[in-house]
């Protein structure tokens, strides 16, 4: 709470403060002994003589290093002859160029001109100061009698030490490069010793009133002799570039990062950023791409060069935690981070004792002092100018060693789940139904995670579900063995709902990549704990007792007795956080689901109920964010009055036991301030150590991971007893087993791989299996047997248990392995990268396996052709063409042998014939060995030359050709027929049932619509928004008491600061400082600081309440926004973006936009009082202090500019990082299987070298504004200082007033600047939201369109001249269709993909842009509300949705009907007819649903929608059946149950794609390019010889069964 920081303090954001030291901490210039005018001057001056010696022990520690540098060098050197091996840089890094084959001249072999010039200056200078120390050493006649003295050995000594300098800058010159560096460094070291030598000799006494320096006599050439050293030693080493040496000479950088060849004064200021900074503020969004390149020690490949011999278990051979891994790596770093902790405790005790100083000067006018005025000033500016610098330079070292490890482990965590096992999960028995998703190693870690499984920013998915709208399987690694593949619904018994506990492991490795992470990037601190705020502990008790005696010991012994309190209310804190989190969690789950199944809340209007049912959710969680807000805000007022009852417990016994008076306002002021610093450094400790514990349980979780994770077999070591056992391969060229086992863990290692269970599953291979070299072999067998793991087996993923001395089993790579899994895996890349996969590009080659894998006419579907971007896990394709994909991938690659995991079974019956006809049959497979896995017995088995069956145990039924396979297996025999007879009835479908994109892609190949992107700052239209939703209805008094209270606040704790001032001054007036009542003081600075905590909780609680009344109100905007969107605007945005601004962006006006707000107001009045406060001291200083206001907003500005724009680059730039991750994860097998992984690898060094660009870039331009502004804020106080002490005649209480008052402006405008640009980051959501808060929208209803209570009484339908579009301006995709229905008739609606048939259905609930006329029931649809025309109608789609909760919640979402009503609506769809009783996973009200119905078949959901519809007894039901996904039975129960169960007076509309579905409908409506082209009933249209319902009928494999059908019917309802 920035008002609750005292004031009379200065923070920076380290927690330092400005300190201000009692008179008698620092000694009185009368402890200076003062020696008379005869005393020798070396005697003067203490130690004058001793330095002396410091230049000659320099050059001798130089000359030490030489010798050591070059015995090193020789021994090396030795041991390198002997191992014959590249030569060590021992220099780091600075050893000579080997690899630099390209001749460079001497320049720019030593860096270029401008490092030439520097060092050739330095040698002029060096060769000038050698001169004048000759001169000055020899300037007398007999010079060289003296030479006993201490002045003649002094400058012999520095005589001497210039002619080494001279030698060493003369090498610097003419040397090799190498060798040029290290001279630089010697001379560098001497150079500056004899400047600390004659810098305290001769510069120190000058800032003293009673020392003169020693070696002056009288002529200025010691004076220029300082001046060319300073030069030399100090300004050219501050000023000259860096060369630039690369980390591999073999490739060095085409383009320097700055930061590698700035000076030394440009790296500590930051200005080798100044490009980037002033670019950002020249252009409206700066790119990544124009950011400064990569340095070559952050590339991830040095990184990992760097670091995985310490942190990667397989190069470090024995057990090592990662932390001391990363400590080995990082140890330098570590050191220097150490020493700049040390630097800033130091300063921060620094500047206050200038102050001390100056007010001690003034209030004794000057008497006795000992340093004068102007050098307490000049430490007033460099004091915090080092602690600056200093804890700057920290915080660059710190962030980039973060960035660093976010790499290396990242990539650590890469390179070693290439390596683990992939297990199939557990089976556990559950009265839920069975889950049909079809999973197979390269998708078993897709599955449902558990509850709060983060996302990261980009919205990507780190976990779902895997469907195929055109199949799904009842499969445990397999599809189910039923008739037909792609209409097989048939429930495993054996595969049991997931449990909901079990993570996946793509979603585990993401957790460790991305949440993990965050923890570790969070606790990186650690030293503050271990270092920093120890030192200053022990620094701040010294400092008590040294000026209160034992009372501070009381006083913090006060302090601890009384933390208890904090730590209760932290408790409760904690508890609601918890709580709060829930129900958080609890609203984003529902709005997620509802997002994304909002497509059904829309045609079934529940938008409305839907929406209340959020505001719900909302208003419990927003319940707890009060409380939550509230207790901070007690937590805060109680840290903020213990360091008061602190002080007065202290001062009472100071004043009243001690009986000591405060006689000095140094006294007062420190000791508050020592104490309060005292208090920030306690709940430093506090605050950070949870972040430190979540740290190491992080970092636990990332070595566990590395050293417990279950590993593939050829990574493993063997035991022992297996070793001999292991045989010998009879031929290196055989495919196949003898005599082996293979299980999916090794039971000996107990070790385990995240997101999946042990499965006691064994495939066991009794005698030998080998497959035909060259030719088509076959794998076939029942659900479950094990197909999958023989491929497994032979890939090497399964553990692998030899029977036998003859045991093997082989899989020859020489010639290349391709592998297909049958769950399809793509990339997030254009259709052409996913088929070449890293190889060439051969245009004949590409354009035959196009067409042999049946994908021609599907890139004519998109504009870019085979250049469309597929998306996020292929979100732009079907399953059917995900599946070819893949296939054509296997296909395409030269591998010799290919493996193919049922990819048949996500294909219609058409496309899977074309498949084995024209790609197994064809050229492109000739002469390469296939295995291919398969239900598809009857379509795969004329082309296999090799047939196996697996059996239901893991072993081996039979083998050989396909006759004798089922001579043996008369199961497998029986299952062929029944599945050719099912291949006759589905070759009966008009169409194939691969969707219509609902939208073409750009010719680019890109995603519909890109993201929005904001640029600059926060737009006023959301930050109205959000402001007017602050204020409600109450706007005026809400602004009035939060401003009120934002501006009496400060005002209030800037009169305690001069009110301490005053309360000192009083001892300065009275001589008899028992006349100053203590207590009275004590009394009244006590009841105004209670004042001020009374504003300040009026204004805070008033804004606690403004933000949840915005909150409230942004959030209900929003959802009833997008609920109330149309369906052109869903097609046209991803889902995931519309959840990220419902959840993401919503926290974040929950949270940080609130808070970020209040911070910049509350430093906003506090710099705008602190600045008075200095002017009415000192009016002058309104021009400085508005100058530095400026200069600093200025400064921000800039940097705001620039920061937001490399924000949002580095998030974009992290999210790739994230995908490549999951997707290599979802694709692991297919990935080693291919042998991809270098490939792979190189892909995450790119994308992480790209995200450390923008990282790196991001965390150095805090520095570059937080430097100007310190340095901008010590001016100012060093300016204000020097004012007052030489300009005016102010007091020394007003004087500490306005000092204090100056340091809190200064240091506030940095606070102001940051906290201002945070507020803007977070802002962006709002923008973000009110983007969304203008999209285009449907009608709202009207009371007048409120429906009479009976209707509809019938189903009766008329429509004219009906046209119907996607768009406003897009084309008609409906063309003025006319047609009337009766009440209770059946009407089929049939027509060739793109007729229009899904137009019409959606035109009839108004989901898209409609002219002319629709009757429902004698009313007009238009004018009726939405809601109430989608409630009196129902649909069920191709893919029914369903919400995750148990199965009466999805019949009856909102509690309106009772359990007989929803039972008998099951029983009428069917449900009960496809299970039995005692079946263990039969389907009743309370069985839990998955989100979208994941664990049910299509089927299965097809029949729940039923029920739902029957629930809602609407008349008019529209059935859009995706029959090619059901299997016949379902679909003549589905059918039986339309006929039997609905109310007579029901109108059933059915698009069909099955024929045989419609042919007994009343009518059959034909569409063909958004015309209706036939209309009647089934048997007149078939009598029609030239109709096309006729040739649709003629064409089908069923004619005279279809026929018959059309024939009875009409009989029936004559």
């Amino acid at each position: 709470m920035w008002s609750y920081l005292p004031s009379w303090t200065s923070f920076d954001y380290t927690g330092a403060q400005q300190v201000i030291l009692p008179n008698q901490f620092v000694p009185p210039s009368r402890t200076f002994e003062i020696f008379n005018s005869t005393t020798p001057p070396e005697d003067l001056i203490p130690y004058a003589y001793e330095v002396s010696f410091i230049p000659p022990v320099a050059v001798g520690l130089s000359f030490a290093w030489i010798l050591t540098f070059s015995a090193i060098h020789a021994v090396a050197h030795l041991l390198q002859k002997r191992r014959k091996t590249n030569p060590l840089e021992l220099d780091g890094g600075e050893g000579e160029e080997v690899g630099v084959t390209e001749p460079k001249g001497h320049i720019e072999s030593l860096g270029g001109l401008t490092i030439f010039l520097f060092r050739l200056a330095r040698l002029v200078s060096c060769i000038v100061l050698l001169s004048v120390s000759a001169v000055t050493a020899t300037r007398h006649e007999y010079w060289y009698r003296d030479i006993d003295e201490k002045a003649s050995l002094l400058r012999l000594g520095v005589t001497g030490t210039y002619a080494y300098a001279t030698l060493s800058a003369f090498g610097a010159v003419a040397s090799t490069p190498a060798r040029a560096r290290r001279a630089i460094k010697h001379l560098t070291f001497v150079l500056s010793a004899v400047l600390i030598t004659l810098g305290y000799r001769d510069f120190w006494p000058l800032a003293t009133f009673t020392w003169s320096p020693l070696d002056a006599d009288g002529t200025p050439l010691i004076w220029v002799e300082i001046s060319f050293l300073f030069f030399t030693a100090f300004i050219i080493p501050l000023l000259a570039p860096n060369e630039y040496i690369p980390l591999d000479p073999k490739d060095p950088a085409p383009e320097p990062n700055p930061e590698q060849t700035a000076s030394a004064l440009s790296l500590m200021i930051y200005s080798f950023l100044d490009p980037v900074i002033f670019l950002a503020y020249r252009i409206p969004h700066l790119s990544l791409d124009q950011l400064p390149p990569l340095s070559d020690y952050d590339r991830t490949k040095a990184l990992v060069a760097r670091s995985f011999k310490h942190l990667d278990p397989f190069l470090i051979g024995k057990p090592r935690h990662l932390f001391f891994g990363l400590m080995a790596t990082f140890q330098w770093d570590y050191v220097v981070l150490a020493l700049m902790l040390c630097i800033r405790v130091i300063t921060t005790f620094a500047s206050p004792l200038g102050i001390n100083r100056l007010l001690a000067y003034m209030e004794e006018g000057g008497e006795d002092a000992f340093v004068r005025p102007w050098f307490w000033i000049l430490w007033l500016l460099l004091g915090p100018v080092i602690g600056s610098i200093a804890v700057q330079w920290y915080i660059f070292v710190a962030t980039g060693m973060m960035v660093r490890v976010q790499a290396i482990l990242t990539q650590l965590i890469f390179d070693h789940a290439l390596r683990i096992r992939v297990k199939a999960e557990t089976q556990t028995s559950s009265n839920s139904a069975p889950s049909t998703a079809a999973q197979t190693p390269d998708t078993a870690s897709i599955a449902e995670a558990s509850e709060g499984s983060p996302q990261d920013d980009s919205g990507e998915e780190t976990t779902g579900s895997v469907h195929s709208t055109t199949a799904s399987k009842g499969k445990q690694r397999e599809p189910s063995a039923v008739s037909m593949s792609s209409t097989s619904t048939k429930v495993d018994k054996e595969k049991a709902d997931e449990s909901k506990d079990s993570t996946n492991l793509a979603g585990r490795l993401n957790n460790l990549a991305t949440t993990d992470m965050e923890a570790l990037v969070n606790g990186r601190d650690f030293l503050f704990i271990v270092l920093y705020i120890p030192v200053q502990l022990v620094l701040c008790v010294i400092f008590l007792y040294k000026i209160l005696g034992w009372s501070a010991f009381v006083g913090l012994g006060a302090t601890a007795v009384m933390f208890p309190i904090p730590g209760y209310i932290a408790s409760l804190i904690q508890k609601t956080q918890i709580t709060k989190m829930k129900k958080t969690d609890a609203r984003v789950q529902s709005v997620t689901e509802i997002m994304n199944v909002i497509r059904m809340i829309k045609l079934f209007g529940w938008e409305p109920k839907v929406n209340d049912q959020i505001a719900d959710k909302r208003e419990e969680e927003l319940t707890y964010v009060r409380r939550y807000k509230l207790l901070e805000l007690s937590n805060g007022v109680t840290n903020f009055f213990l360091p008061c009852v602190t002080m007065v417990v202290t001062y009472s016994l100071y004043t009243l036991a001690m009986h000591q008076t405060l006689t000095a306002a140094s006294v007062v002021f420190s000791s508050m301030v020592v104490f309060d610093l005292l208090r920030d450094q306690l709940h430093t400790i506090f605050g950070m150590l949870p972040d430190m514990i979540q740290a190491k349980v992080s970092l636990d979780r990332v070595n566990d991971f590395l050293n417990q994770t279950e590993l593939l077999d050829e990574f493993t070591e063997k035991p022992e007893d297996l070793l001999s056992i292991d045989a010998t391969v009879p031929d290196p060229s055989i495919i196949g087993f003898r005599e082996a086992s293979f299980t999916w863990s090794s039971e000996s290692s107990g070790m385990v791989t995240p997101g999946s269970n042990r499965r006691d599953f064994t495939l066991r291979i009794d005698e030998e299996l080998s497959f035909k070299r060259g030719q088509f072999n076959l794998i076939v067998g029942a659900t479950g047997t094990g197909k999958t793991s023989l491929l497994m087996a032979l890939l090497g993923e399964m553990h692998y248990i030899p029977s036998g001395p003859n045991s093997y089993y082989n899989l020859p790579r020489s010639g290349g392995v391709a592998y297909a899994s049958q769950e399809s895996w793509v990339q997030n890349e254009t259709i052409r990268d996913n088929i070449l996969f890293g190889s060439e590009y051969d245009e004949e080659r590409y354009n035959k396996v196009i067409e042999q894998c049946g994908l021609k006419r599907d890139l004519t579907l998109f504009e870019a052709g085979d250049k469309t971007e597929v998306g996020e896990k292929g979100l732009t394709l079907s399953g059917g063409q995900k599946a070819r994909i893949t296939l054509a991938r296997a296909v395409y690659s030269p591998a010799k042998i290919i493996l193919l995991d049922d990819v048949l079974a996500a294909l219609d019956v058409h496309t899977s014939k074309w498949i084995v006809n024209q790609c197994f049959l064809g050229d492109l497979i000739r002469g390469r060995t296939v295995i291919l896995v398969t239900h598809n017995i009857a379509m795969a088995s004329p082309i296999a030359d090799f047939i196996v069956s697996v059996g239901s145990n893991g072993r081996i039924l039979s083998q050989g050709s396909l006759s004798k396979v089922l001579a043996k297996d008369k199961a497998l025999s029986k299952e062929l027929k029944a599945e050719t007879k099912q291949i006759e009835k589905a070759e009966n479908v008009v169409d194939g049932v691969e969707p219509e994109p609902t939208e073409p892609s750009k010719a680019d190949g890109k995603l519909i619509v890109a993201e929005e992107i904001s640029e600059g700052h926060v737009g006023w239209p959301a930050l109205k928004m959000w402001f007017s939703n602050m204020g409600g209805d109450k706007a005026i008094t809400f602004w009035t008491l939060f401003i009120g209270a934002m501006i009496l606040t400060p005002i209030v704790e800037v009169y305690l600061t001069w009110y301490l001032g005053y309360w000192a001054h009083q001892y300065e007036l009275h001589d008899d400082p028992a006349e100053v009542s203590a207590p009275y003081y004590l009394t009244v600075y006590s009841t105004a600081l209670t004042l001020s905590v009374v504003f300040y909780l009026i204004g805070y609680v008033v804004y606690v309440f403004g933000c949840l009344r915005a909150s409230r109100a942004i959030h209900k905007q929003l959802v009833g926004t997008v609920l109330g969107t149309t369906l052109r605007w869903l097609d046209t945005t991803p889902i995931s973006r519309v959840i990220t601004r419902c959840t993401q962006d919503i926290q974040a006006v929950d949270g940080p936009i609130g808070q970020y707000f209040a911070f910049v107001a509350e430093i906003s009045s506090f710099i705008i009082i602190k600045l008075l406060a200095v002017v009415l001291v000192s009016p002058v200083f309104i021009v400085p202090g508005l100058l530095v206001a400026l200069i600093g907003g200025w400064c921000g500005q800039i940097y705001i500019k620039g920061q937001l724009s490399i924000k949002r680059e580095m998030s974009n730039a992290r999210a790739p990082v994230l995908s490549h991750f999951g997707a290599a994860m979802t694709g692991l097998i297919s990935i080693r299987a291919y042998g991809a992984q270098t490939a792979f690898k190189q892909r995450s060094y790119d994308r992480i070298d790209r995200f450390t660009v923008a990282a790196r870039t991001f965390y150095n331009l805090n520095r570059w504004v937080c430097i100007r502004i310190e340095f901008l804020g010590g001016a100012f106080a060093a300016g204000i200082a020097a004012y007052l002490v030489y300009g005016t005649g102010v007091s020394a209480s007003n004087t500490g007033f306005a000092m204090n008052m100056a340091v809190g402006f200064s240091n506030l405008i940095l606070w102001w600047i940051r906290l201002l640009n945070q507020f803007e980051v977070s802002g962006n959501s709002l923008e973000r939201i009110q983007q969304y808060l203008e999209i285009e929208q449907e009608p709202k209803s009207t009371p007048e369109g409120i429906p009479p209570a009976y209707w509809p009484a019938s189903g009766s339908l008329s429509v004219e001249k009906l046209g119907a579009r996607y768009s406003a301006d897009g084309p008609k995709v409906l063309k003025d269709v006319s047609f009337n229905i009766s009440s209770g008739e059946r009407v089929g609606i049939v027509g060739r993909t793109g007729s229009g048939k899904s137009s019409l259905t959606l035109s009839l609930l108004r989901c898209i842009f409609t002219e002319g006329s629709v009757v429902y029931d004698g009313l007009e649809t238009s004018k009726i509300n939405l809601d109430a025309l989608r409630s009196s109608i129902t649909i069920i789609p191709q893919v029914p949705e369903l919400l995750s909760g148990s199965l009466r919640q999805n019949l009856d979402p909102f509690d309106q009907y009772d359990d007989a009503v929803l039972n008998d609506a099951l029983r009428a769809a069917g449900l009960f007819s496809l299970q039995k009783d005692e079946d263990d996973s039969r389907i009743t009200l309370d069985s839990p649903i998955s989100s979208g119905g994941g664990n049910l078949s299509v089927g299965q959901r097809q029949i729940l929608a039923l029920a739902r519809a029957i629930v809602r007894r609407s008349k008019l039901l529209i059935l859009d059946e995706a029959t090619s996904a059901i299997d016949y039975e379902t679909d003549t129960i589905i059918q039986t149950s339309l006929r039997q169960e609905l109310d007579k007076d029901v109108t059933l509309l059915t698009v069909a794609h099955r024929l045989q579905t419609i042919m007994d409908a009343d009518k059959i409506m034909v569409l063909d390019a958004g015309e209706i082209v036939e209309f009647g009933k089934p048997a007149e249209l078939l009598q029609n010889e030239q109709g096309i319902l006729r040739s649709l009928v003629d064409e089908s494999g069923d004619k005279e069964n279809l026929h018959a059908m059309a024939v009875k019917h009409a009989e029936d309802s004559k």
